[in-house]
Order: structure tokens, then sequence, then C-alpha cells
């Protein structure tokens, strides 16, 4: 009582602020204006904006722009390799304030507790988590996962402090048809808010998928599917990540009328794309570039996520509001100057400057059971001269299904370079099981050697892509050995690695670190021969049998269309 009686008091002026902003030219994402005012700031919320001019500590920005911070409204923060302190480091001073995370990448590998690891982690930055719940763990029963979440846990994790409710209906053909495990996790959810995730999904099935409550998606490829979900109710997560790109494509959905509906989302990206070009401050200068006003662009970036997820004091620049802010030169440009969370200064340009928590022994560091591989465990016995191949998207993350001919010797299929057709093979990890799903993809462009991942969507097996067996099983073991990771080999001989301990999926060493690690391996793989512009997000992909059309699990080969194996 008595700090909200001191921060009315600074809001009358009667009271001097802790900070005071000066000159600033403040986006209002209420109107879409920009005021040129003082913000005056208390105890780690806004008093006010006007001729304030009490101040313990003065910032005269001399007419740079004051924003309110950033709002990543669907991220799986494990898709960045960084353990979350570093990811803090890496977003932070990007002006990224605000990360709603659904942590299914952790949970299915190692269930409630990896998701309580990151968000006990999350409680120690100067950056808000907000937790959704994963619905699909594991995201389908075409695979092997780590650990599976069922009713009761999801039941008894939407109570924790931080869930705002239920992630991402990856199993969108059991909402359709009404699969009673499916419809028991959607009636546990929490504050009537479900994310959704629809690929491709129309007409009556897409109305089926609706009904029980899912009003977001983040996987519209087209624009027509974009104004169908809009015009049905979803609210729109508009995704440009590191091999998911859709922005240019829908930017046009974006108007006057339906723009509240409408928010930026990362969904997955990389340490180096965070490090090099940003995160949702990517998304808002891209947006700019091709077109769209600045405020608006930073409207679907702060206050139209905020209000989706019911966040309160976040998202603008009020009274009342919390002071997450940030200072930048220009709307076009967007350089961030220094970015404040609660009013604490936390980064400046460029530089996250507050203290990390000391990284201790960490848990999730023993995940792997991988049962041993032997010279002919990637074999592929040839039955008919065409078969059905993966064809990888560059920019996107759905593939298409495709029949090409395959390179037959001795009745055993190989890899051709020449066409482009190679080997590819997802190998159990979690139980020692021995499974290893074994097919054929177009489209990496190797010329030699193999690369593969731990970092596999959702199951996290390793994937692996190559151009011969020998190389393949190098790199499996080498990722094995690591107990996670990332690695390149050519000749039989590892070229680089990345190891990611925890959990397999991140890593124990600083940004700086992981990011130069991540370049030498994506360096290898395009003079390997790789044209894709990012080779290891698109790898992590290939195992995930919930994008169309055509998917490979430790169990075989998926038609996604059908969730039926082919073959």
């Amino acid at each position: 009582m008595a700090d909200l009686a001191k921060l009315i008091a600074v809001a009358r002026g009667h009271l001097r602020a802790d900070l005071l902003f000066t000159n600033a030219r403040v986006v209002n994402v209420f109107n879409g204006e920009i005021e040129n005012t003082n913000v005056a700031v208390f105890d780690g919320k806004i008093a006010g904006l006007g001729d304030y001019k009490l101040g313990k500590q003065i910032y005269d920005l001399n007419g740079e722009y004051v924003i309110p911070g950033f709002i990543d409204g669907h991220t799986h923060l494990e898709s960045s390799m960084l353990h979350i302190a570093e990811y803090a480091r890496a977003v932070v001073p990007h002006g990224t304030t605000g990360v709603v995370t659904d942590l299914h990448e952790i949970a299915n590998v190692t269930g409630l507790a990896g998701m309580k690891y990151m968000m006990e982690w999350g409680r120690r930055l100067p950056l808000s988590f907000y937790f959704m719940v994963p619905s699909c763990v594991p995201a389908t029963d075409l695979e092997t996962a780590g650990a599976s979440l069922e009713v009761a846990e999801v039941k008894k994790a939407l109570e924790w402090k931080g869930v705002l409710g239920l992630g991402e209906m990856m199993n969108f053909p059991g909402v359709i048809s009404g699969f009673p495990d499916v419809l028991d996790k959607i009636l546990t959810k929490k504050h009537n808010l479900i994310d959704g995730h629809a690929p491709g999904l129309r007409g009556k099935p897409l109305n089926s998928y609706i009904v029980p409550g899912i009003y977001s998606d983040h996987e519209c490829a087209t624009l027509a599917e974009a104004k169908e979900k809009l015009a049905r109710g979803m609210h729109i997560m508009i995704r440009e990540g590191s091999s998911e790109k859709n922005l240019e494509t829908l930017l046009p959905l974006v108007n006057d009328r339906n723009y509240s509906r409408c928010f930026f989302v990362v969904d997955d990206r990389n340490c180096m794309d965070l490090h090099k070009d940003g995160d949702i401050d990517a998304i808002v200068r891209k947006a700019v570039t091709l077109g769209m006003e600045p405020v608006r662009a930073i409207q679907l970036a702060t206050i139209n996520p905020a209000r989706y997820f019911g966040l309160e004091h976040v998202g603008a620049i009020a009274p009342g509001y919390f002071a997450d802010m940030i200072v930048v030169n220009n709307l076009t440009e967007l350089r961030v100057d220094m970015v404040f969370y609660r009013g604490k200064n936390v980064a400046r340009d460029g530089k996250a400057v507050f203290p990390l928590p000391l990284l201790k022994k960490e848990q999730m560091l023993d995940t792997f059971r991988v049962k041993p591989l032997f010279h002919n465990s990637l074999v592929l016995p040839a039955e008919k001269k065409s078969r059905p191949v993966i064809e990888v998207i560059p920019g996107q993350i759905v593939t298409k299904k495709i029949k090409a001919r395959v390179k037959i010797e001795k009745d055993i299929i190989l890899a051709d370079t020449e066409t482009d057709v190679l080997k590819a093979a997802v190998v159990e990890r979690h139980r020692g099981t021995g499974n290893v799903g074994i097919a054929m993809v177009k489209g990496f462009g190797l010329k030699k050697g193999a690369m593969g991942s731990s970092v596999s969507h959702d199951s996290h097996n390793i994937v692996v892509v190559g151009t011969n067996d020998i190389d393949m099983l190098a790199v499996v073991n080498e990722i094995s050995r690591l107990h996670g990771g990332l690695a390149v080999a050519s000749a039989g001989h590892i070229e680089a690695s990345l190891p990611l301990p925890v959990a397999g999926l991140l890593s124990l060493e600083p940004l700086e670190s992981v990011v130069k690690q991540f370049e030498d391996l994506e360096a290898k793989v395009k003079d390997m021969g790789c044209s894709l512009p990012s080779p290891f997000a698109t790898l992590s992909f290939l195992a995930l049998p919930v994008i169309p059309e055509l998917r490979l699990t430790d169990r075989g080969l998926v038609d996604v269309k059908t969730f039926k194996f082919i073959e």
C-alpha cells in the first residue's frame, strides 16, 4: 500500500521519480501516435508521462524514441541451444523483455523435471518468462520420446506459478477426430487459453479444430490460409524464425481493421541468428523494410501479444505499467541503445549489463541411452527403383512428399549426390531401443560427408543426413559421446562439433562461444555443398511428424496427412 501511495505521489508530481527520461519521443501503442514528452519511473513502474522535472537519475534522450519492451508471443527457447541464462544475454540487448514459451522441447526429454528446471532459472533473470504447458508430449505415438505428459501431469503443471495456459495443440487430427485423451487435455485448460498448431487446415476441419477454443495459430504458410483462420476467430502469429520464414508472405494480411489480432513470433531461432540479427526486433525491422508503418509494427510486437495472453501492465508505456522500455535511435533502423526492465538498465549499446547467476553443477546432463550401432545399422535394402523421398523447402519447415529414382548397388540403396537424393536416419536415444528410421531426403545439397544433431523436434532423437554410412555413423557416435550436440563428419573423421549436454539440447558455454562453434559447423556444412540458408535448423525439423507432408522418426517414414507409416 505504501509503495502504491508513493507511486501515485510521483504521478501527481509531488514526489521525486527514481528515473526520469526527458526529451523523449514515446511511441503510444494505444492510439498509434508519437508523443514528445517526459517519462517518470518509480519502483519499477511508470508513474506518468508529462512535464515531470524531479528525478533521482535523469536520462536526457535528446529526441530518441522510447518504445515498450518487445514480447515474443511464441518461442521454444531451447532452439537457441543456449542455457536459459545465456539466452537472456542474447535477447535482452535486442529489446526483448517478455517471452511466452512452450517448454515441450525439454519436456519431451525429461518431462516435468525439465520444465521446472527452466522455470526456476527463469525467475533469476531480468526477463519475464510466461509459460504454456506442453499439450503434446510426445507430439505423436509415431516416435519415441524420453517422457510423456498425460492429463494428470498437464493438470498439475497448469497450476504452477507463471503458467498462462495450454501450449500449442499439435495433434490436430486428434482434435478433429475427437480423441478422448486429446479432449481430456483440452478440458484442463486454464483461463480459456489454448495455443494452436494447424498447418494447412481449412474448411470444416479448421472449424472442428477451433471449436474447443483454440484461438491462435503460428503455422500459416499462405496468405489465403491466414485470412481464413483470422476470419474464423483465430489470432495470427506471424512467424519469422531461423528456418520458418512467413513474414513476407503474411504481411499483406494486416490492415487497419484486423491488426489487433496479429502479432510477431520467432517460434525457433538459433543462437547465431539471435546474436547477429536479433530477436523480435529483427522481425520489426524487416516488417518496416517490407512497407509496414513503424508504429504498427511495434504494436504487433508489444501490446498485441500482451492483450492476447492477458498479460497485465506490460506492452505499453503508460501509467501503472511496468517500466519495460527500449530506447532506440529511430524507428526504421531500430538500433537498440538501452533496455530497461522493471526500471533497471539491463542492456546498453547491444550488450547485456546485468550480472548472470553462476552456473553450478547443472542437472539434465545424463539423458542419452543409445544402443550401439554397427556398420550395417544404416543399410536400406532396395525393393523398387523409385521410392518416397522427403523434399525440404528452403525457408520453410513444411516438406514435400515426392517419388524419386534412387541409386542402387548390390540391392542396397545409396545416397546420390548427383541427384541430391541423400540418406537420412533418426536414431532413438532415450531408452536404448535400437530403433533406427531410415529414408531418403532431397534438398540438402551435400556433396560429401554427413551432418547430425540431437536437436530434433520434438522428441529430440539423433537425426543425421549424409552422403555415406561411414560418416553418418561417425556423426551419431560423436553426438552420443558428447551426450548431445551437433556434429559434422567427412572421410570418417569429425570435422566440427558443438556439445549440448543439458538434455541434449542446451550448452553450458557462454553465448559467444556457442555462436562461434555453431558458425564453424555451418561453414563446414556449406563447404561440403549444403545450399540451405539454415541447414541445422532445417535438419532439426526433419523428424517432426506434425508438419506436412513427409517426416522420418525413429520408427519409420510418416505421411503426416494420414498420420500413418508408409513403409
